[in-house]
Order: structure tokens, then sequence, then C-alpha cells
């Protein structure tokens, strides 16, 4: 069994969640997912700094500093001997008798971490695959980690049940991301992404696309697109930790482009490839 990082302590003990956590009983929380290639963490500082934004915006203070938590990541995945999976990272509010106002006295955040080993996605990366259109039922405030993914796990259900790997989220006929993942669409081109506001997550792997993207002179825009503009695209692709880059062939029965990975997520995927070889 793998040990588990538990308040700052790893151990092989699986960890009882007092029934009054916040996280539990309200999805009081904020998480991360780092992606682990070679027993190295990838992105590792971008994804601690981005739970400090989330702590913030939710007026969380995390009982640790961003380098202990590091240090503690990096141990466990050592004594884990993972060599490529994932590190999940969960930060509660705390315990507090329940009431739906925050607690008046201060409380304890509760940290939990534990490890996956992932298959390879090589396959799926190389060859694409599906997506579904759903609406878009998240809350407002997407751009926070939260713990709060009720649509989220709905919306990828829907996928699964059509052998999809992603659902595609939209507002009214505005895409905005898709249920685990940041969207992008290519027209004669050049790329075109939902600006990081308050309807997406502003994801990690989205960020480093775009990093690579002016390396390898990719032209990227930050600007929303329509139902209509995703289907008339040249190419669709998906971004998500440990998935990369992941081409989307067809949605909702439609043919993407030529039905196969376009040259620009070819592109974009070999990139990210040298990217994780190099951590």
């Amino acid at each position: 069994m793998n040990k588990i990082l538990f308040n700052g302590i790893i151990s092989d003990d699986q960890p009882i969640i007092n029934m009054e956590d916040r996280g539990y009983q309200f999805g009081d929380g904020i998480y991360e997912v780092v992606g682990v290639y070679h027993s190295k963490l990838y992105l590792l500082d971008e994804h601690m700094n981005r739970l400090v934004q989330s702590a913030e915006k939710l007026n969380i203070e995390l009982p640790f500093s961003i380098e202990e938590m590091k240090t503690q990541l990096l141990e466990l995945v050592h004594l884990n001997k993972l060599s490529e999976g994932i590190v999940y990272l969960q930060v509660s509010r705390g315990v507090a008798p329940r009431t739906h106002e925050l607690p008046t006295t201060p409380i304890t955040p509760v940290v939990l971490a534990y490890t996956k080993t992932l298959d390879d996605f090589t396959e799926l990366q190389d060859n694409g695959s599906t997506a579904i259109l759903q609406e878009d039922i998240r809350w407002l405030r997407c751009d926070i980690k939260s713990l709060n993914l009720l649509p989220n796990t709905m919306a990828k259900q829907k996928a699964v049940e059509h052998n999809a790997v992603e659902a595609i989220l939209h507002r009214g006929n505005v895409v905005t991301e898709a249920s685990s993942s940041n969207v992008c669409i290519v027209k004669d081109g050049e790329i075109f992404t939902h600006p990081a506001n308050n309807y997406i997550l502003n994801g990690i792997t989205r960020q480093r696309a775009i990093e690579l993207c002016k390396h390898l002179d990719i032209p990227v825009h930050e600007k929303a697109f329509t139902v209509e503009q995703l289907f008339e695209a040249d190419e669709v692709f998906i971004t998500a930790t440990k998935l990369d880059v992941v081409a989307i062939n067809e949605i909702d029965g439609h043919t993407i482009g030529t039905g196969k990975p376009g040259a620009i997520s070819r592109q974009l995927l070999k990139a990210f490839r040298e990217d994780t070889k190099n951590i």
C-alpha cells in the first residue's frame, strides 16, 4: 500500500476524516493534481502558486509554507517509488461544527496528498479521440480550483456513456472549457482558447501550452469562440495534467477537420514530450 501524506506526516496509515470536516460536508476546500514523469513533478511551482491563489480567494490560510509542502510532495513521490502518474493534493478549510457560515474561531486546514500510477497516454495522444457537448452548469467562480466538482462529474459521466474522452462545455453559444481540461481550436494556423477569467480554470498545462506556442511561433489568441466556430475549426484539442495534448477528432458525431490529429496539435504534443523529458 502506498504511503499517504496527512497534515504534514507521511505514513502507511489511512487517515480518518472527521465527519465535520468542511471539505467533506460543503466541498469547502481546494486541490491540485501534479503530473509525475520519470519520478519528477512537472510544473510543481506553477501548481503550488495556483494553490496559493485558490486559498486566498476562499480565505483559507495554508498551514504549511509552499516550500514545506513541496518538500513533502517530493518525499511522498520518492517513498512511493512513483515513476509515472500523479500526485493529488487537497486542502480543506478544516473541522468545525456544521454551519453554512464560516467558523468564527480559527481552525486548522486539513492537508491530504497521495500518489497514483497512471497508464501511458501515448496511444490516446497519437490518435486523438472524440468528445460530446454539454451545457456548462457550473458556478461562476471556475477560476478557483475548489472541491465543488459535481457538475464536472455529471458531464464527464455523459462523455463516458458516449465512449468519449471529454465533455466540452458551453454557456449558451460560447465554449468555455471541458469537464476536466481546457479546450483550444485551430483555425488557419492560429490557436484560440477562452480567456482565463472566472468562467474557466486557468489550467497549468494550458499555460505551458501557450508558452510553448510562443517558442514555436504559433499565434495564440485568448479569445472566446462559439459552438459554431468549434465545429468549423481545422483542429480541436484539449490540454490537461498528464494528458498534455489530445486532439479531438469528432464532437457529437461531427468530424473535426480531417478527422485526425492536425499539424498544430502534433507539433505542440511533440514540444510537450520534449519538455517533460527535461524536467
